[in-house]
């Protein structure tokens, strides 16, 4: 409260005549001054009638689906922190996994999936899942992902983006239709079938799922459209903002290293920066087991300073 009761009268008045004369004063000032309503707006494009995903036109005209693909582009294009870190970190990782998926003959918009996995980390999940596309440690090796005390290649950004090219084709082989083989990556094509079959139906878009994969497609597809149009959705991050590509060059390895620490110091550079280039490497060193492998190592030493001054 502005007074206390033990003030004597004359005291109170006072202070609510300085009170209410400063408030009339500053009044005074902007008397013919209209107070205007806030400008900004929380908009962001309509949805459109279809959208083109996986090279195949969805029609989003069904209430239900339009309505569930709103809710995930109202979550990522207001949730400003994260969406930008995403769409910053899209300028670095993006054109090592593209040109990986034409090679392996999987639509382009697969990468929206990675996204929406990982928000492009090396995360790992309270389930034991990692990497970029998060795979299970029993499944990773059905893949031709090695995972060792010294080595987690789902940490490989090339190696696990290979690996999941080959499983989202194994389930479009089972399912034949691509919307359905994303579903699966995060259902599983076993219960993805069942979840098919015992409602009488054949598209993901049809079935009643679990709360986790009745979002997931939609959330790839929220991706898709913000990262394709993200000043549409309100996000104009400046191109020298965005995080740019590591250079680098490989190294072969097919001996040893003992001391990955001291291996990186005679390189000219520390582990921390060979670890950041290279993160499936667990530990500090690479034993025979873990050979041959490659490395790689930076091409421009402007990008990272192997020695800071203290």
């Amino acid at each position: 409260m502005l007074l206390n009761h033990r003030l004597p009268i004359p005291a109170a008045i006072l202070i609510l005549s300085f009170t209410f004369g400063f408030l009339s004063c500053s009044d005074s000032n902007n008397t013919k001054e209209e107070i205007k309503p806030n400008s900004s707006r929380l908009t962001r494009p309509k949805i459109p009638e279809t959208i083109d995903f996986f090279g195949e036109k969805c029609s989003l005209k069904d209430v239900d689906v339009r309505e569930r693909l709103d809710r995930e582009i109202l979550v990522n294009t207001f949730f400003q922190s994260s969406t930008s870190l995403i769409i910053k970190r899209s300028a670095r990782y993006f054109p090592i996994i593209e040109p990986i998926l034409r090679s392996e003959g999987v639509p382009d918009d697969f990468k929206y999936l990675c996204v929406i996995e990982s928000n492009l980390t090396n995360v790992t999940s309270p389930a034991g899942a990692s990497g970029f596309w998060q795979f299970m440690p029993f499944t990773a090796p059905e893949y031709g992902l090695k995972i060792s005390s010294e080595i987690d290649e789902r940490l490989n950004l090339e190696k696990s983006t290979r690996a999941a090219c080959r499983l989202i084709k194994s389930n479009h082989h089972i399912f034949k239709h691509w919307i359905n083989a994303c579903a699966a990556y995060n259902r599983g094509p076993g219960g993805l079938s069942q979840d098919l079959t015992a409602q009488g139906v054949e598209h993901y878009f049809d079935a009643e799922m679990n709360p986790e994969t009745a979002r997931y497609v939609f959330r790839i597809m929220a991706m898709k459209l913000i990262l394709e149009q993200p000043e549409s959705y309100g996000y104009e991050i400046p191109k020298e903002d965005l995080y740019v590509q590591y250079k680098t060059q490989q190294v072969i390895i097919t001996k040893p290293i003992e001391n990955l620490s001291e291996w990186s110091l005679k390189q000219g550079f520390n582990r921390k920066i060979v670890r950041i280039l290279n993160p499936w490497i667990l530990g500090n060193q690479l034993s025979r087991p873990s050979l041959p492998c490659t490395l790689k190592l930076p091409s421009n030493r402007s990008q990272f300073n192997p020695k800071h001054p203290l």
